[in-house]
Parts: C-alpha cells; structure tokens; sequence
C-alpha cells in the first residue's frame, strides 16, 4: 500500500525482457536513421550483450531489421502490424466517446460527416431534446457541400478545378436566403476555411440553425470527416470554437494524425 504522500510509480511491463524491448524500440522510433549497438545499448542502459541478444530476436520476428552489420532500424513488420490496427479503426467508434463529451460541455447537438461525392452524410450524432434543436438531421442524412459547415472543409481541399467543376454539377443551389449560390462568395468563404483551419454554416442550410467545424485526419494528414456544433443561430457561443477544435484534433489522434500539419493545433 502507498501512503497519499507516495507518488504513484508509471506502469512498466512486469517482464523484464519485455520492458528492456520497449526500451530499445522506443529508442528506435525516435530516430530516422539506423543506430548502432554501441548506441543503442547507451541510451536503454543495457549491457551491450543484453541488447545484442534481444535485437537479435526482433531481427528474427522482423520487428527490427539490421541493414548493415551493427546497426538497427524498426522493421517492415510493425508497419504490417499497423496497417491491422489501423484497417480496424472506425471514425465512428473512436469518435463518439468524445462526441458525447463534447455534448455535455455544449449541451448541443454534435454531428459526424464525411464527404460523399458532392454531398456530406451524417454518419453519427450525439444529442439531446433539451438541445433545443427543432431540426436534427438524421443519420444517413445527406445535405450540399457549399451549403454546410463540414461540407466546405471538404471544398476547401479541392483546386480551382475541382471546385469549378462542382459549381458546374450543382449550380451551387441555395436553401435560404443566406445560402452562397454563387462561385466568387463561395471561393472567398473557402479561403477564410484554409487560412482558419475553420468553417461555419450560418443559417446556410437551414433559417434558425447555424452550425460550427472542424476536420478529423487521418494517419496520412488525410481530412477524412467532419465534426461540427449544429446550434440555434441566437444560442452560438464563440467558446464553442476551442472545444470543438480541440475534440476534431483529439479523434485524429485517435487515428493515427500526428501533429506535423501545426495549423490543425492552434
């Protein structure tokens, strides 16, 4: 037992050999290039045989390849491993959990979407009817991207081409009578998306409702959804902005995003 004074100690595996392991991979992963024995052995406070004789191991199971006599690098199999990990990874199931938190700091409606050709599909959502809302679009809803907060994150990604050729398909059809339906309004509204990392529907779809969102990527810096605050137009909050953004950024983790895009942090 810890009196409340000891600090409770960090977990480490209970191996030992398991733990020298971890030590020597995370090691690895922080380096680009191939490391020595010599190096690697000073850096795990391993004696040089102990981690010789575990590399060796790893070299066999292919965690870790030895490109050339003495030296180490992490192996073709963590990635085959990976792509498992990451082949069963749901955005929908990763993301919920934090959805549902982010309902509670908002007490509004929180929707998940991705992009289906020229549309978005609400694929989850968290709410209750003490949200206010009078419309909550269903599940498997569907709704033009010039036309939502999510949908323009997607717009944004696309070149002059693409977005051109979507105005073309769609003909940028309003719903209200705040709907940009035309190609210069939406183009300048997609510039303030990339500069703000950022995109609002302003009662853009429907009178009365104006939503808020942020992107979720992927392991390859992929924007692959978006999660959005949908709210009654007179009841939006600005602090919503930091939560929402900081929920978007916590599901990409979740799925392998690691901060090099810094945009997507601040």
């Amino acid at each position: 037992m810890h009196s409340n004074d000891t600090p409770t100690p960090m977990l480490r595996p209970t191996i030992q050999v398991l733990e020298r392991t971890n030590d020597l991979l995370n090691v690895l992963a922080r380096h680009n290039q191939a490391l020595s024995l010599k190096l690697l052995a000073e850096q795990t406070n391993l004696h040089v045989s102990t981690a010789h004789r575990i590399l060796n191991d790893l070299v066999l199971a292919r965690i870790v390849d030895r490109p050339s006599a003495g030296h180490y690098q992490l192996g073709m199999r963590l990635l085959e491993l990976g792509n498992l990990v990451k082949a069963r990874l749901n955005v929908r199931d990763v993301a919920l959990p934090i959805m549902k938190a982010l309902h509670q700091q908002t007490r509004q409606t929180i929707n998940l979407s991705v992009r289906q050709n020229d549309e978005i599909i609400y694929i989850e959502r968290a709410y209750s009817e003490r949200s206010g809302m009078q419309v909550v679009r269903a599940i498997g809803g569907r709704a033009p991207l010039h036309l939502t907060s999510v949908g323009k994150l997607f717009l944004a990604q696309d070149d002059k081409t693409a977005l051109l050729a979507y105005a073309n398909r769609t003909q940028l059809k309003g719903q209200t009578k705040n709907s940009l339906s035309s190609l210069e309004k939406i183009t300048k509204e997609l510039d303030k998306v990339r500069l703000d990392q950022f995109a609002r529907d302003r009662e853009e779809l429907e009178l009365g409702v104006s939503c808020m969102a942020a992107g979720i990527y992927d392991d390859n810096q992929q924007l692959v959804a978006g999660l959005s605050i949908s709210a009654p137009a007179e009841r939006v909050q600005e602090s919503w902005v930091s939560l929402l953004q900081t929920a978007a950024l916590d599901i990409s983790k979740a799925m392998g995003y690691t901060a090099q895009n810094k945009t997507l942090d601040e």
